[in-house]
């Protein structure tokens, strides 16, 4: 499986004799796998994630068909391909070939089938938060006024109703917000709040919140030296694209902003596989592309490979298919115009080799086998060749519910994440200040009925003197009290109408006349 620098993957040359080897030294370079449905694309994510656990090196690999959940329990002799697969050892000079299983962690978002996946709102960010929701550039301005303003204030933003809270609070303020960062529109903040709305239906509320995955729990090891393998369970988080691209992606940035420079190591320190990885770049933005570029070329330097599995490599951006060194094509299939364009693109990145014809090599190569170049001396790209991948020693296939269900049980990882916690944040500091201002306001108005309620009272009890109060029997001082009183409400309501818009425009308009007549 390895040699100690590199991983074997197959036999290749006449015969496939000639042992095919990854280097480790040059496998944080990243990679691709890609080829047709049915074409052996995932055996062989298997086989390179057994044999870099094996090398001590940790895996994290996104399972979006649950095929993969079998690499927690070795093959058996009694499988339908056992002698298939000792035959094809022996072609490939894999002489040491046996069943095996490597050390396997199980995720997952939605908590079903693995340890909880989580992340905080913060953690995230605006700008894949933003992606995730699918939002215009004006309700992504928005987003990022909310996160602004939970900065300024203090707040956390850790799950759904924090962010849905302080968009409440962007609202609330939104005139004042509008002078500082742009025009801010109700209508906007209603198509996020609705876009969250429908996130929460697809599970991403169990996504946000803590206890945070730490990222030092995908780097750990077993007793024997071996790298653990992470498996993210996808099936269900497939239905939603956007979900999906954007816990991958927030992964990578957090990998990238939390990992230290180790320059160039003998081996990586994590290894990371993103099955559907055409997924990651559908209908995405040109800065988000920008952004996966960029973390790709220098995500190498923390000792981080990246491998992409997608079925053809022009579902790759060209940018991003540049930093990727080491390469498993398997076959493709030429049926239209656009098929036959991708064959031949594909074919030119590769280095040639004089003994066939590499387009036609990644038409004819059948299942298990594929057109195969890893980087060599110096990081040059080795010569294509024609490989015939080695079986795995784990089992192929996935595990049963049972057998699932015991091995999770059985991580020491349960306690930490299984229990979702719910601190203090955004959503409880903004409850509590309502409440308080809900207080307050309900007192201030008590407070000044009852202080109009016992004015008459301390009037009549003679505890209050505000002037002289003499009585009268005739009525008329009444009469002429009562038109006071009329005519001095009268003058207050004249006032306060001129220092208003209509009376303000009256005065302008009696003087307006006043001017002309002269």
């Amino acid at each position: 499986m390895t040699d100690g620098s590199g991983i074997f993957i197959g036999g290749g040359g006449p015969e496939f004799g000639t042992p095919q080897h990854l280097s480790l030294r040059y496998a944080n370079r990243h990679g691709l796998i890609a080829g047709a449905t049915g074409t052996g694309k995932t055996v062989t994510l298997q086989i390179m994630a057994e044999a870099f656990s094996a090398a001590g090196v940790p895996v994290l690999l996104s399972d979006a068909k649950g095929d993969l959940s079998g690499l927690a329990h070795a093959g058996r002799a009694d499988h339908k391909l056992d002698g298939p697969f000792r035959e094809r050892a022996a072609t490939i000079g894999l002489t040491d070939f046996a069943y095996a299983a490597p050390p396997v962690t199980f995720w997952d978002i939605f908590g079903e089938a693995g340890h909880p996946v989580r992340a905080t709102v913060a953690e995230m960010g605006p700008l894949l938060l933003s992606r995730m929701l699918e939002l215009t550039e004006a309700q992504e301005g928005v987003v990022n006024v909310a996160f602004r303003l939970a900065d300024e204030e203090g707040l956390a933003l850790l799950d759904l109703k924090d962010l849905q809270a302080m968009l409440v609070r962007v609202g609330e303020m939104r005139t004042e917000l509008s002078l500082r960062y742009g025009n801010i529109g109700v209508s906007s903040i209603g198509a996020i709040q609705r876009r969250l709305l429908v996130l929460e239906g697809q599970g991403a509320s169990s996504f946000f919140g803590e206890p945070a995955l730490d990222l030092a729990d995908l780097m750990r090891h077993d007793g024997q030296g071996r790298g653990m393998v992470n498996i993210l369970a996808a099936d269900r988080l497939m239905s939603s694209p956007r979900l999906y691209a954007s816990v991958l992606l927030w992964l990578l940035s957090e990998l990238f902003e939390t990992l230290p420079e180790v320059g160039d190591p003998d081996r990586p320190k994590l290894v990371v596989f993103f099955d559907e990885a055409h997924l990651l770049f559908d209908d995405a933005p040109p800065a988000l592309i920008e952004k996966v570029e960029q973390v790709a070329r220098l995500i190498r330097s923390k000792g981080v490979g990246v491998y992409f599995v997608t079925q053809s490599p022009d579902d790759i951006p060209e940018d991003v298919l540049g930093q990727l060194g080491n390469r498993v094509q398997h076959a493709l299939r030429a049926f239209t115009a656009r098929d036959r364009r991708a064959l031949r693109l594909a074919a030119e990145t590769y280095r040639d080799n004089p003994d066939f014809d590499t387009e036609t090599a990644i038409r004819e190569v059948g299942v298990g086998e594929a057109v195969t170049s890893f980087l060599a001396e110096k990081g040059a790209p080795g010569v294509v060749q024609r490989t015939l991948i080695r079986p795995p020693s784990s089992r192929l296939g996935p595990l049963t519910p049972e057998e699932h269900a015991a091995h999770v049980a059985a991580s020491d990882l349960g306690g930490r994440y299984d229990t979702p916690l719910d601190r203090h944040s955004a959503f409880e500091a903004l409850k509590a200040r309502a409440e308080d201002a809900a207080r307050a306001a309900a007192e201030a108005e008590r407070t000044e009925a009852e202080t109009e309620a016992a004015a008459p009272r301390a009037y009549s009890a003679a505890r209050r003197y505000t002037g002289p109060r003499v009585g009268r029997s005739s009525s008329a001082p009444t009469r002429r009290g009562a038109a006071a009183g009329i005519g001095a409400a009268l003058t207050r309501a004249v006032v306060k109408e001129l220092g208003g818009t209509t009376g303000r425009r009256l005065v302008r308009g009696v003087l307006g006349g006043l001017f002309k007549a002269r």
